[in-house]
């Protein structure tokens, strides 16, 4: 009895310690949390989506899910062979240049009327709170926190380990403007040493003027937030960022919902929507799209472009991982959506609606 007291007690140590490192970041405190705690998204103690959304579907149960995802015999989720990938020197740009890189999953750059945007950056390892899960796949790590020039603005869409990668966020803190991102997460920046006074934090309808011209608006998304045993004390979001010469739509994680068409109505043509595609699954459907609702949510939207992203770095379900992209496209070429599919660092030309990508997936096992 005194020997299993002991291992529990250990155990009980053990994790207590691991959850709070620095990386589980905090939850709101202070003003913070009154701020969270007077949001009208906020409500019996948590943050909540416009419409009822169970986090599961299915019959499984967590413990199922959690069983069939480590154990499941399913074919082709990780490649075999390296993620196709082009350098682009990122320090030596032309702040002329209207351009967009994706380094994969959720992480891209913009650089748009001389305004440097990074979304998302997961770019020194795993998408989770230790080093040997969620691993990148071959070939999609090419890009490092170091290949990142000074930046405007950070933008963060919530704070899942996949999109909000502390050791990302230190390495580039020196070369960060200011940071954009729903309320509630700006704590986990403040705990980790960086100026309140840079930190835009907004709840879903509220806007910011940003420099020279410049507009952000924070709006709904269907989704989850959390690094540790306290989820949805954060908010998570999506953007429209209203630059002088074009409107693009930062999507972060979402499942399909009425906000697609209310967004649509609420802003004139939308030129590029940069939309989640990939880490579904039927166990947890209201959280994140499949390809065919990726393509109704931009046509909501009223955009003119699709870039399809959330693929292509880390398994975080058990699809092939080429099916995001493969039905995608197929399904946008019979709607006639355009859509833009990059390779891991190949330059997107903003102001070109001509470009043509390849399917660069196909051949890859």
């Amino acid at each position: 009895m005194i020997i299993t007291l002991s291992i529990l007690g250990i155990l009980a140590i053990a994790i207590i310690v691991f959850l709070n490192q620095a990386n589980f970041g905090s939850t709101p405190t202070g003003e913070r949390k009154e701020r969270v705690q007077n949001s009208p998204n906020y409500r019996d103690g948590k943050f909540q989506n416009l419409s009822e959304t169970p986090q599961l579907t299915g019959d499984k149960g967590m413990m199922g899910m959690m069983y069939d995802f480590l154990f499941g015999d399913y074919k082709r989720v990780t490649p075999i062979g390296e993620i196709p990938s082009v350098k682009t020197d990122l320090l030596s740009l032309d702040r002329k240049q209207d351009m967009l890189v994706w380094f994969g999953h959720s992480s891209y750059f913009i650089q748009i009327d001389g305004k440097r945007i990074l979304v998302d950056p997961v770019l020194d390892g795993a998408a989770s709170p230790v080093s040997f899960v969620n691993k990148p796949f071959k070939g999609s790590d090419l890009y490092k926190t170091s290949d990142i020039p000074d930046v405007d603005y950070l933008f963060i869409s919530h704070d899942h380990w996949d999109h909000l990668d502390y050791g990302s966020v230190m390495a580039l803190k020196d070369k960060v403007g200011k940071i954009v991102c729903g309320l509630g997460v700006g704590e986990h920046f403040e705990k980790w040493g960086f100026d309140k006074s840079k930190i835009i934090e907004l709840d879903w309808e509220e806007n910011a003027a940003l420099e020279d011209n410049f507009m952000v608006y924070c709006l709904p998304s269907r989704h989850f937030s959390g690094r540790g045993l306290s989820p949805n004390q954060s908010l998570w979001a999506s953007f429209l960022l209203q630059a002088p010469s074009m409107k693009i739509y930062i999507g972060g994680d979402s499942g399909y919902d009425t906000h697609f068409e209310r967004i649509g109505t609420q802003f004139d043509e939308i030129d590029l929507a940069i939309l989640e595609n990939g880490q579904y699954g039927s166990g947890w459907k209201f959280i994140h799209m499949m390809p065919d609702q990726v393509v109704q949510a931009v046509k909501d939207l009223n955009a003119k472009i699709l870039l399809p992203v959330h693929s292509s770095k880390f398994k975080l379900a058990n699809h092939p991982w080429d099916e995001p992209l493969i039905e995608v496209t197929r399904i946008a070429e019979e709607k006639n959506q355009q859509t833009i599919t990059p390779m891991i660092g190949e330059v997107v030309n903003l102001k070109d609606n001509t470009q043509v990508f390849s399917k660069w997936w196909v051949g890859i096992e």
